[in-house]
């Protein structure tokens, strides 16, 4: 499986590790360390090194309970530095907003790539996703960052995640997107408990049915800190490295995580492993 990222082409038969960049102060993990520019581009620099073939940047936090942030600033976190990265490193470049117009100036930027929470659900997302032909990363979230944690609650989380991938995606294939520009990924920690993450972890290969490449991102997150006695947060890297290593194994192609080298170190072990199945 490939996936055309503009001028870019990411081979999907082995898992690739997406590097986390929060241009943004209150990011629950690494809130406020790179929201500048150089330092954005250096952590950026850190990462390639380490293993990722994906950026991921970000201006708005999302994590349970943040609040949003106007369009101007998030144009002015992420704009700047997709540019500044897409200037100085051979790599894939993620823009992480809702916003239509961030999408649209991260791609004239050089993005290639959208990775959206809200699964283009903003007015307008879906006609500018489709204007700048780039592949588009449609996640699951029950309510809004800042209640989605508040009492999340599913009659089948495995089954309404999956029911709604598919109506995303057939809203992208109604406004043009086609099926092999797309992503899911089942929103791990948005609007989602304990035992719900778990559940959607165990299972994660059900997506696979869905017939394009699954994201999935819980590094350091609260349901890696659940069954390690409420870790803090830079207490959590063996436990997120295990869980990306069971979400690559159950057919992740693309995890998101902040330790970029310790998870492509055991994403080269999961390759080595899955040639063999």
């Amino acid at each position: 499986m490939k996936l055309f990222c503009g001028d870019r082409v990411l081979d999907l038969s082995a898992p690739h590790v997406m590097g986390i960049l929060n241009a943004t102060p209150d990011s629950f993990s690494d809130g406020g360390q790179f929201n500048s520019i150089e330092s954005g581009l250096q952590h950026a620099m850190q990462m390639v090194s380490d293993g990722a073939s994906i950026i991921d940047v970000g201006g708005e936090s999302t994590r349970p309970g943040s609040t949003p942030v106007s369009l101007q600033q998030e144009l002015d976190r992420v704009v700047p530095l997709v540019e500044k990265i897409a200037q100085r490193l051979d790599v894939c470049i993620s823009v992480d907003s809702s916003s239509p117009e961030v999408f649209l100036e991260a791609h004239k930027a050089g993005a290639h790539l959208i990775n959206d929470v809200r699964a283009l659900q903003k007015a307008g997302a879906l006609q500018a996703a489709k204007q700048t032909g780039l592949p588009v990363c449609l996640m699951h979230m029950q309510g809004q960052p800042e209640t989605m944690q508040l009492k999340p609650e599913y009659h089948q989380v495995l089954d309404e995640v999956y029911d709604f991938l598919v109506s995303r995606i057939q809203a992208c294939n109604d406004a043009g997107i086609e099926t092999n520009q797309i992503l899911v990924d089942p929103g791990f920690g948005f609007g989602k408990s304990l035992e719900d993450n778990y559940q959607l972890l165990a299972k994660l290969a059900h997506f696979k049915q869905l017939g394009v490449p699954v994201l999935a991102g819980l590094s350091r997150k609260s349901m890696i800190a659940g069954v390690l006695d409420n870790a803090p947060v830079d207490q959590r890297l063996y436990g997120s490295v295990a869980g990306a290593v069971i979400a690559a194994m159950n057919g992740a192609q693309i995890l998101r995580v902040h330790d970029v080298k310790e998870t492509s170190d055991a994403l080269r072990v999961v390759k080595a492993t899955q040639t063999h199945l």
